[in-house]
């Protein structure tokens, strides 16, 4: 998909497909019950654990909108107010569409319609949405902030090192405080501030990337192997329990972050996908990731307890897993047709955010007279 700017990466598009997976299998074979996958054991192909705590693709997502946003707006001038509403138009029409469903859901089932009506405008501050709506909610903070971070990063790369010990430190200290920090550090900015931050600082570095093909190897190995560890420690829900008391939610939005965002960095700089065959189908899933994300919430869960109970037992982790990839391609259509009618129609209304080439163009004309 195209951004306002015309500018369009099908890498990166290819990460958002993973992102969209990951969290699909991890509803598709989990729910949050453990079912119809029980929260036994990690698989003992180690790199699929991240599938199988696939909660990990929102980090993923985080990360990716940090590296994107410092791709698509790196040397240049923002009107603010333009940008924010293009993100409005974007997000808004399939958000207020799922917004309306889930609320008339409820009310037609009993529950009062100003208390529903005040609850999902609560949502806008704290990460209480449905169906995946928190998420935009957090990426919204992000949004307000972003300028800030911009202009911070011009004046030092250091700005990374400066805000990742002080989130680290705040949550140090709302540990020390409530005795758990992991509802924090993944349902709200005050964890993925993180995410954000480092994939900006990706971009910035991402020259370093070119050929560092055993490095990139390294890290993956290496983050699927504490994954792995954490998976087998009980990870999301049984570490020993949600939330967790354990420490590692203080460094976890940071060690995810660092990882993605040098793994994003990497496979942006270092190939070019093409447009066709399977690239072309991934890149497709990418393209409408937003529309699955928050779509397969509907058909996901009673997909997985139909097959299950209807067709094949999917109590086994790489059984699911298979399985997941065949649902997870049948909602690309579904994804196709949200874009189309839901979200499409509205992207007529997006305004330019940054200057034009030509005004580009003129002031590099006035500042050369000028030298």
């Amino acid at each position: 998909m195209k951004s306002s700017s015309g500018e369009h990466f099908l890498g990166l598009d290819h990460v958002r497909a993973l992102a969209a997976f990951m969290v699909f299998s991890w509803h598709f074979i989990h729910a949050s019950v453990g079912y119809p996958v029980p929260f036994a054991s990690a698989p003992a192909i180690f790199p699929l654990s991240v599938f199988d705590e696939g909660h990990t693709g929102v980090s993923l997502f985080m990360t990716l909108s940090g590296y994107l946003f410092a791709k698509l707006l790196d040397g240049k001038d923002i009107h603010f107010p333009s940008f924010l509403w293009n993100r409005f138009v974007r997000l808004a029409p399939l958000m207020l569409l799922v917004l309306a469903v889930s609320g008339g859901i409820d009310v037609a089932q009993g529950a009062p319609a100003i208390e529903k009506l005040l609850f999902f405008i609560k949502g806008l501050v704290l990460p209480t949405l449905p169906n995946g709506l928190w998420s935009v909610t957090v990426e919204a903070h992000f949004y307000l902030i972003l300028p800030l971070l911009l202009a911070a990063f011009r004046k030092s790369n250091l700005t990374a090192v400066a805000i990742l010990a002080v989130s680290i430190a705040t949550r140090l200290a709302l540990y020390a405080h409530f005795g758990e920090i992991q509802s924090l550090s993944y349902w709200t900015i005050v964890g993925r501030i993180d995410q954000f931050v480092l994939g900006i600082a990706a971009f910035r570095c991402c020259g370093l990337m070119n050929g560092r093909h055993g490095a990139a190897a390294g890290v993956a190995l290496g983050f699927f192997g504490f994954y792995w560890l954490f998976d087998s420690a009980g990870g999301f829900y049984k570490m020993p329990a949600y939330p967790s008391p354990s420490p590692i939610w203080i460094i976890m939005p940071a060690i995810e972050g660092a990882a993605y965002a040098f793994l994003i960095a990497y496979y942006d700089r270092n190939f070019t996908p093409r447009n066709r065959g399977l690239s072309w189908l991934i890149g497709l899933a990418g393209s409408y990731s937003y529309s699955i994300y928050l779509l397969h919430f509907v058909v996901v869960f009673r997909a997985a307890s139909f097959i299950n109970h209807n067709v094949m037992d999917l109590s086994n982790f790489y059984v699911a897993q298979a399985r997941a990839v065949f649902c997870f391609a049948l909602m690309i259509p579904v994804g196709y047709l949200s874009f189309r009618f839901v979200e499409q129609p509205f992207l007529k209304f997006r305004v330019r955010y940054t200057p034009s080439p030509q005004v580009v163009a003129g002031r590099l004309v006035e500042e050369q007279a000028l030298s």
